[in-house]
Formats: structure tokens, sequence, C-alpha cells
């Protein structure tokens, strides 16, 4: 009798277990006594695995929150980024060659199997435990050696758009106790309320309704205000950040632009970078974009995580134009690069 298809996708009712002893018939034969011998076999592995677990102390059970190194004992964290730095530089040479073979006219938006975050994988690795700080979906960020970060005495953090949600900024100043955050955003009024409703927080959480641009104007008659995160950083009295967290809505093109360039003849003063890029209207050109990447390239940063923002694709039914991405600086004597805090 001829059998009616199956809708369960991938099993077909053909290998149910009802009917195995019809399997001989399509290349398959069932022996009993195998059979009967491998679940004897599984149910003594079962019975071993848990009599072993229950002999354990339970201190051995419990999760541990001390976080190693990735590069390892016996290693200098020099000599780690020695290491990625040249397959780093051997991905770059990838990109050339990639961009090369796709030829002139290659649009990374168009419909090809290569897109332009493909061009730009995270292809250096964080050396420190590497962790999602913050909420899950949109306002989380991938963040590189945060417990090597609270070994200081003090540090800077410096969010750039803040909208209503905190959760980030809230969740570090938690992990990292001798902290202060500078936060800028001038559509909002105050911080999120992850750091509004708790007062610890509030207390070494630092807020202005100003823009971070590419270039100052913060008159009496501007508004909004912008401001260079140089200028920020003297207004401040700092010479170092950090953690710097950059979400901006395309602005972020121009402020890293004039970040990087008042840099040029010395160490960028970051630590780490996450940055929303929002590859929008003229920053959809390839050659642009290029030029833009390997000025962050240029000034020591690596991207150590990538992550697109779905969000953006749902809402918009659009492509994939806007990234999280996470870099680490390798210059510089910072606690990412420093012996000093392992």
């Amino acid at each position: 009798m001829d059998r009616a298809p199956s809708a369960d996708l991938g099993c077909s009712s053909d290998y149910s277990v009802e009917n195995t002893e019809d399997w001989s018939g399509v290349g398959f034969h069932v022996n009993s006594t195998w059979t009967w011998v491998s679940r004897v076999l599984a149910g003594f592995l079962t019975i071993t695995i848990t009599v072993l677990l229950l002999r354990r102390p339970l201190s051995s059970l419990t999760p541990s929150f001390s976080y190693p190194d990735v590069f390892g004992s016996g290693r200098s964290l020099s000599s780690w980024l020695l290491e990625e730095e040249a397959g780093y530089s051997a991905f770059v040479q990838e990109r050339h060659d990639a961009l090369a073979r796709l030829g002139e006219g290659f649009n990374p938006f168009g419909h090809h199997m290569v897109t332009l975050w493909d061009l730009f994988v995270p292809a250096f690795r964080c050396p420190h435990h590497l962790e999602r700080v913050g909420v899950i979906g949109d306002g989380g960020k991938w963040a590189c050696g945060v417990a090597r970060v609270a070994k200081q005495d003090k540090c800077v953090i410096y969010s750039f758009g803040v909208n209503h949600e905190s959760s980030y900024e809230a969740s570090l100043l938690r992990r990292l106790p001798n902290c202060e955050v500078w936060g800028y955003d001038y559509s909002v009024v105050q911080w999120g309320p992850e750091i509004s409703d708790d007062p610890e927080l509030r207390n070494r959480a630092h807020f202005q309704a100003w823009a971070l641009g590419g270039t100052d104007r913060h008159g009496e008659n501007d508004n909004p205000k912008y401001w260079t995160l140089d200028s920020l950083m003297k207004l401040n009295g700092h010479t170092f950040i950090d953690i710097l967290k950059i979400d901006i809505e395309g602005g972020e093109f121009d402020a890293l632009t004039a970040f990087v360039e008042a840099h040029a003849n010395g160490d960028l003063p970051v630590g780490q970078l996450q940055v929303e890029i929002h590859a929008y209207g003229e920053h959809k050109d390839l050659q642009w974009f290029l030029k833009w990447w390997g000025g962050l390239e240029a000034a020591g940063l690596r991207p150590f995580s990538l992550e697109p923002n779905l969000i953006h694709v749902t809402l918009t039914c659009g492509g994939p134009e806007v990234v999280e991405y996470s870099l680490m600086n390798i210059r510089g004597n910072h606690a990412l690069v420093s012996d000093a805090f392992n």
C-alpha cells in the first residue's frame, strides 16, 4: 500500500520508530541483539557519570568568575599582541586581494556574496576575557578585559548616544567601582533609569545634553551644541579614556576622523572603542569607507567584535547598514596591552 507523504520536515514516516521492522527494505537492517546491548551500555554510562559527579565536592561544581587571560600563563602579553598583529596584517592583505578580484565596480550593498562588513571582520582577538555588557539586544556591547580595567585605581568611561537606555553604562559602573562615566546626548535630558534611579551609580555618572562632532560649535546661540572629543577631554581634565562608546546615528564618522587626526603624531588616548557604524548615504561608498576605516587602523585600533544590528533590518526591511563594532587600541600603555596588569 502506498504511504501518504509526511508533513514532518526531515522526519519521514518511513523512518519512524514504529516502522523499524520495514527498514531492511530501504537499505537498513535492525539487529535486536545489538539494540539491547547498546541500551545496556547507555544505561551503564549514565549511572557511572552520575556517581562520579555526586562524589565531587560541591565547590568544584560552583561556576568560577575569575576569568583567565586568553594569552595564558608563561607568555608575555606583548608577544601575544605581536602574533595577533601579524595575523591581522595577513587579513588586510586578503582584503586587498579580494577587492582586486571583485573589480572597481563592486558594490558592497548590491546582490553579491560579499558585503561591506565581510571586508572588515574582527580578525584581531581580544587577549583577555571577552563579554557582552548590558541588555540583550540593542543597547548591549562587547567589551574586552573589563576585569583588568577594574584593577586600576580609577578609570574614565565616555558614552555618546544615551537615548533612554543606560544598561551598558550601569553594568560597567557596577563592575568597575573605581570608574566614573561622562555621558552626552542632546536628544534627552538625563541618563536612562538604569542610572538615574540608582543613587550610588548616579554619583559616579555625569551628563550633558550636548552632541559629539568633528568641529566645535558650542556658542551661546548654537543648538544643539557640538563638541569634539578632544575639547570635552580638555574640559573634563582627562588625558585618557579607558572605554569609549559612540552611538550617534552617523555622526561617528566626522567625530572619529577629527579624533584620529588630532593624535596623528602620538598614541590615541583610548583603551577600547565600542561604536555603532551607520553606513548610510555617502558612507556606503566603498572607497570612502576604506579610507575612513584605514584611518582607524593607522591609529592602532583593531576590531575584536562585530554584531549586526538586526533590529534595524527588521524595522526598516532594509539591508545590513548598521553594525556594532568593538575595537581595542594596540598601542600605548593601558590595561589591555600592558603586562603590568597581569
